[in-house]
């Protein structure tokens, strides 16, 4: 009966950023709730996305696999070796060190592939032809420097633009992992967002994203403003006006309190957030 079961077509990229000593994976599909599906991360472990007639079980098992020392090519043979349904599924894995490997079963619906590279693995099935993968790593290589987080959501954008899933568009998600790089230092997901159901997935992941880092980014402490002198007394009043006798008071009721360090500086963000809520 598993033939009964919708395929996940659709487009992926499984990636780390070893400089950050992050992992995610980026994926969108006409499918609901792809986010459920696709996407698995472990901070200097790896990444995996699976798919097609997706085995969800290659989440979690291919991880155990990276965390045990095989190498991304050895679980993507290990994993497709012990799968009789192995023709019609398609997975990509980064393991902890950036190599990368893919497959892409004979019977995963046209136009399905791979493309592998440094740090990345990109994959699509029921595409509207090869060029969407292509976009998908050639975003990832030509986008270095930048946030992991924001390379993956341009990956996703260019290859939508590229043509992606010929049968439209649904959901999306965008996963990052990093030690101790979640909230309040005390969680290893960076960011986990899910779009189940929406006509422009990949815009409306953007957009939590955008809310994410104004939330949860970090501004370089050089960049924060020193409260003191006409500074000081504008925020002063400012939360004078909200009814607030403190920053901290203000920024924990705005979900801002990440952004905040004490009465001295000021992050620019959060600056912004007071000036437009109390004018």
């Amino acid at each position: 009966m598993a033939d009964a079961w919708p395929r996940v077509a659709t487009y992926s990229i499984a990636a780390c950023d070893l400089d950050a000593a992050q992992w995610g994976v980026a994926v969108q599909s006409k499918f609901l709730a792809v986010g459920s599906v696709v996407p698995w991360a472990e901070p200097g472990v790896g990444a995996i996305a699976t798919q097609a007639h997706a085995n969800p079980r290659y989440g979690p098992g291919g991880l155990a696999l990276l965390r045990d020392g095989l190498t991304a090519s050895e679980v993507v043979e290990r994993l497709a070796a012990g799968d009789e349904g192995r023709d019609e599924r398609q997975v990509g894995v980064v393991d902890g060190s950036g190599r990368s490997a893919s497959w892409t079963g004979s019977e995963c619906l046209e136009w399905a592939g791979h493309r592998d590279g440094p740090c990345f693995a990109a994959q699509g099935n029921i595409l509207a032809g090869p060029d969407t993968v292509g976009a998908l790593g050639g975003t990832f290589q030509a986008s270095m420097g930048r946030p992991l987080a924001r390379r993956l959501l341009a990956c996703l954008a260019e290859a939508e633009a590229a043509g992606g899933d010929r049968r439209g568009r649904q959901s999306a998600a965008l996963l990052v992992v990093e030690r101790d790089g979640g909230y309040a230092g005390l969680s290893d997901v960076v960011v986990d967002h899910r779009v189940d159901d929406h006509d422009q997935p990949i815009e409306e992941l953007a957009r939590l994203y955008e809310l994410h880092d104004r939330l949860f980014g970090k501004t370089p402490l050089e960049q924060w403003l020193p409260l003191e002198g006409t500074l000081a007394a504008e925020v002063k009043e400012r939360l004078a006006r909200l009814g607030y006798h403190s920053l901290d008071a203000w920024a924990g009721a705005e979900n801002l309190e990440e952004r905040v360090d004490g009465e001295a500086a000021i992050d620019p963000v959060v600056l912004e957030a007071l000036r437009h809520v109390s004018s």
